[in-house]
């Protein structure tokens, strides 16, 4: 049974974006007039730009565009807090007025022709859609490799992550409710949002080209976005530590018995390769043990403190009869 159109709010994170925002206000604009036009959602659904400290003129851009269009609305943090916590800030705000949010990035390369299928599912009771990418045939050899071994290393660790999922999603009020709940200060959306359960669904789609700009995620943010999505949600990694423990002390139990029959045996000097194989081996390996510790200390230090995830500097909005704090 189909629902009385809702009040669509689409959040989208910004970081040096001024290239993109006027075209993908545009598109979005469409789109929207569109989905009012068909009653899949309201006439107070609205565009939400979250301003992560960009360094250009982004927030200049999103001003202008939220007095030149009715729909877009923004929110400027304080300085850059990184991609996820600042498309936490948007969902945070937005589920003040909104009954459903979608979150996309600003370069529109989720296709949002799929918004369409999202909301279909909403109506058939869904609290969270996720948008799944059919195939990666836009990214290089090396992004579409890693990408692929990222998801199947998480899913072999044991988290809960939607397979070639990133953060293009609808949820529900009820959701980002209960989303509010979870605490952490390492953000990792992709392993959070699964574990808050309710009625879910996925839809498929292809990403498209990056129109103008480049690319906010170079392989050094890819890369330690990865290790905290891996860390925020496994202990696997301390017990292949344990596991890897036990059997090099197994191993150097054997080469300790071969070396004392050696010595009785042969009258052959111990070489030294073996010897400074041996100490730059177990010496390697015991800095990687302490380094992956030392990782997750560092995560429950941040945790442990507390400190805000985001902090507001400005916010503009359209109406103020849509506010329902």
């Amino acid at each position: 049974m189909k629902k009385s159109s809702s009040c669509l709010y689409v959040v989208i994170p910004c970081y040096n974006e001024e290239e993109v925002l006027p075209v993908t206000t545009e598109k979005l604009t469409e789109k929207i007039n569109k989905m009012i036009k068909e009653d899949l959602i309201n006439k107070n659904s609205k565009i939400m730009y979250v301003n992560d400290g960009s360094k250009d003129k982004t927030w200049a851009l999103i001003k202008e565009l939220n007095k030149s269009n009715k729909y877009v609305t923004g929110v400027n943090l304080s300085k850059n807090r990184g991609h996820q916590n600042a498309l936490l800030a948007g969902l945070m705000i937005a589920k003040e007025y909104a009954d459903i949010v979608i979150s996309m990035d600003a370069d529109l390369q989720d296709d949002i022709n799929v918004m369409d299928k999202m909301i279909e599912k909403y109506n058939e009771g869904c609290d969270i859609v996720y948008g799944v990418r059919s195939a990666r045939k836009t990214d290089t050899f090396f992004k579409r490799t890693t990408a692929e071994l990222f998801y199947k290393f998480m899913a072999a660790l044991g988290v809960d992550i939607v397979y070639n999922h990133a953060d293009y999603r609808l949820m529900t009020k009820r959701a980002l409710t209960e989303l509010e709940n979870f605490k952490e200060v390492n953000l990792f959306l992709r392993g959070i949002i699964p574990l808050i359960g309710f009625d879910t669904a996925k839809v498929e789609y292809e990403r498209n080209e990056r129109f103008a700009g480049v690319s906010k995620y170079p392989l050094k943010k890819m890369l330690s976005f990865a290790l905290d999505g891996i860390l925020s949600f496994s202990i696997k990694p301390i017990r292949l530590i344990t596991l890897s423990g036990f059997i090099i002390s197994f191993l150097s139990f054997i080469f300790l018995i071969y070396v004392i029959i050696g010595h009785f045996i042969s009258n052959n000097v111990t070489g030294w390769t073996t010897i400074v194989s041996l100490i730059c081996f177990f010496g390697g390996f015991q800095i990687l043990c302490i380094g992956i510790i030392g990782e997750y200390i560092g995560k429950i230090y941040s945790e442990t403190k507390q400190r805000p995830r985001y902090i507001i500097k400005d916010i503009l909005l359209k109406e103020k009869e849509n506010v329902k704090k």
